[in-house]
């Protein structure tokens, strides 16, 4: 069974948090570049600098067998509303809406620490894009960092955060769903499991209208980073 988290925040606060996520103006900057290919664009973040990681795209590695087990619910599935039960990982992760803009799309995901423990990552989420089956689709290469799809997303690089009990973190994911061969079936993806860090327990989202990469191959991610405390 494929445990399916859907989602039940106000769309106010979905659009929020994904403005957030994206540093404010990502989408828009990558529109404008794509309309005015000469305009300059910003770089993506140095935050990364110094951590010892080659410049360009990272692929992320799969967990371990023994530590790739889904987070298993009662069944009926589990509501995405922030009271719900604690999962026994400590954290919960829940999908925003998914933006679009001329073919590039962008969703961020937070991850709450629902436990009673600080709670650390460094890094990047581990992701599968499933079919409707919860298999995954094994042509789909997880990117890593933004920057082969898009230079209007920042991306902080791997850095530690320690979440303290109610704390969040947020990842950003990015992707196209440009179709450029007519012979490659396009992909639309109606589930993502997602880790914390490959090795850790994994959730299944179901991001409103999927994950359509056409036939791109490709979804990128941003590091971690901690979320900004709501007022």
């Amino acid at each position: 069974m494929i445990p399916i988290h859907g989602r039940t925040a106000s769309l106010a606060a979905l659009v929020a948090a994904l403005t957030l996520a994206v540093g404010g103006c990502g989408l828009s900057a990558e529109v404008d570049r794509e309309l005015d290919p000469d305009r300059a664009v910003p770089s993506v973040s140095a935050a990364s600098a110094g951590t010892g990681q080659p410049e360009g795209l990272r692929v992320s590695e799969p967990p371990d067998a023994t530590a790739s087990g889904l987070e298993v619910w009662p069944t009926g599935g589990a509501s995405a509303d922030p009271t719900a039960a604690c999962p026994s990982s400590g954290v919960r992760m829940l999908p925003d809406l998914v933006e679009a803009a001329m073919g590039l799309r962008a969703m961020g995901v937070t991850l709450t620490n629902c436990g009673t423990k600080p709670y650390t990552v460094n890094g990047y989420p581990f992701l599968q894009v499933l079919d409707e089956g919860g298999e995954p689709y094994d042509d789909v290469r997880v990117l890593q960092g933004p920057q082969d799809i898009t230079s209007g997303v920042p991306d902080p690089g791997p850095h530690k955060v320690t979440l303290r009990p109610g704390e969040s973190a947020r990842t950003s994911l990015v992707w196209r769903n440009t179709v450029t061969e007519a012979d490659v079936p396009a992909v639309n993806a109606p589930y993502l499991r997602i880790a914390p860090l490959a090795g850790r327990p994994a959730e299944v989202l179901t991001p409103e209208g999927g994950i359509d990469l056409g036939n791109t191959g490709r979804l990128g991610a941003t590091a971690w980073t901690k979320a900004a405390e709501r007022s």
